[in-house]
């Protein structure tokens, strides 16, 4: 049985498996970085936050809000389990208008090596939509 996207679970999954995940350890070295993510149209919920912060050499998903995001990201419910699930880039929901990013587009584009792994490493989980 897998875990419920976007709860506390989900979170400590996704912690985990980016902690255990060789290629993404290696991506993050020397990389200081806070994304905000806001998930609108949850089921139950109006909306989701959490954030992935990154900083010496370790990573962590949770729940809530960073207390100072470098970017911020947000789209609805049915794109980020696309995403989540695979079935959609980050860079093609970005151009087709379904990701809104704000904040320091500069650090993004200068960390964006740490973002294909980290995806890869969630891609793992065993997650309930």
């Amino acid at each position: 049985m897998g875990v419920k996207f976007l709860t506390a679970e989900w979170a400590d999954a996704a912690t985990e498996a980016l902690s255990a995940h060789g290629r993404f350890a290696s991506a993050i070295e020397g990389v200081d970085l806070a994304l905000q993510f806001e998930v609108v149209n949850c089921p139950g919920d109006a909306q989701t936050s959490y954030y992935a912060k990154v900083a010496n050499g370790s990573a962590a998903i949770r729940m809530g809000t960073a207390r100072k995001a470098d970017i911020s990201v947000s789209t609805d419910y049915p794109v980020a389990v696309a995403i989540s699930k695979g079935e959609l880039n980050v860079q093609t929901a970005f151009f087709a208008g379904k990701l809104r990013v704000s904040g320091n587009l500069a650090k993004l584009m200068l960390n964006q090596g740490a973002l294909g792994p980290l995806a890869a490493a969630v891609s793992t989980l065993d997650v309930e939509y």
